[in-house]
């Protein structure tokens, strides 16, 4: 998730330092902006000119104290585990003045339990989703001891930044769209389980229905153009039953199991054995850059 989000605060405007204890991971991040930046060049969303100069405005450096001289913001993005999350708020603490932002790509930890007390003024989650570069939004979540100015100068980096964030009022795991996926999962898995269908069966049937018409609709306002009286009387005649909670789905299971963990593996819902996995991945950024295309233009427009 680092290098996209370096990308991005660059493209903002800001000058940043990439932090890592692994040379190794630095040297693979630079490749990585350097080619992304050049897909965001041909997708025109950037001038092939400004490659370099956006380039050469992030620093890369595996000493801690290097990274944080002279930061207006920190976004811390380690592995979600707590007690390493909460090592690193204590060096932090230790290392920064009091009024620097702190913000945390956590997906699910409540960090603002591991922070120090008296950073929590300055401390704000921040939720982006992969591919970070490309996927626009950010779900930006405070405490409640979190500055309201803190909010507005986030909200107005990410926006600057081309993101599309989305403040939330307090803190839940999961934030909003990770809670609906996995509701979404809940269902998908009950269906393969059971033999209901295909996960063929599955991606087509959403691809050619809600999920298209929620780049128009979103959600709720599709349910104000149904009739809000349709869904009461969803709930009412008890038209669907949520199915049975489950440890793990028997169908994901016996994937992992036979070691069919997706794309890096070759072969997971679907076989990629004779794909190249670069070329798989960037045509997925290209599709998605064309589908996020036409949402900006919608939601430039809304009804």
């Amino acid at each position: 998730m680092g290098p996209g989000m370096a990308q991005i605060f660059t493209m903002a405007g800001c000058t940043v330092c990439l932090y890592d204890i692994d040379e190794s991971t630095l040297l693979k991040a630079k490749s990585a902006i350097y080619t992304s930046l050049k897909t965001f060049a041909a997708k025109e969303v950037i001038a092939e000119k400004d490659i370099d100069e956006l380039y050469k405005k992030i620093i890369y450096t595996t000493k801690m104290q290097e990274a944080l001289r002279d930061v207006d913001m920190v976004v811390e993005a380690v592995v979600e585990k707590a007690e390493i999350k909460k090592s690193i708020y204590k060096q932090l603490d230790e290392l920064l003045p009091e009024s620097v932002i702190i913000a945390s790509n956590t997906s699910f930890l409540n960090i603002f339990n591991l922070m120090p007390q008296n950073r929590l003024p300055y401390t704000i989650i921040t939720h982006w989703y992969s591919p970070p570069a490309v996927i626009p939004l950010v779900e930006v979540c405070p405490n409640e001891k979190t500055k309201e100015e803190i909010v507005k100068v986030v909200l107005h980096l990410l926006k600057k930044g081309g993101k599309t964030p989305v403040a939330m009022k307090k803190f839940i795991e999961g934030y909003i769209v990770n809670r609906i996926q996995m509701c979404i999962n809940q269902e998908i898995y009950y269906l393969l389980d059971n033999g209901y269908c295909t996960a063929k069966d599955i991606d087509e049937a959403v691809k050619a229905s809600f999920i298209p018409r929620a780049m128009v609709l979103g959600l709720l306002q599709r349910a104000d153009f149904a009739g809000l009286n349709m869904t009461a009387n969803n709930y009412r005649n008890k038209s669907y039953q949520m199915p049975p909670a489950t440890d793990m789905p028997k169908t994901l299971e016996k994937l992992l199991a036979s070691g069919e963990t997706g794309v890096a593996a070759g072969k997971g819902f679907y076989d990629y054995k004779d794909k190249d996995v670069g070329e798989l991945y960037a045509k997925r950024d290209e599709q998605l850059f064309e589908a996020f295309r036409l949402q900006k233009k919608l939601m430039d427009d809304p009804l």
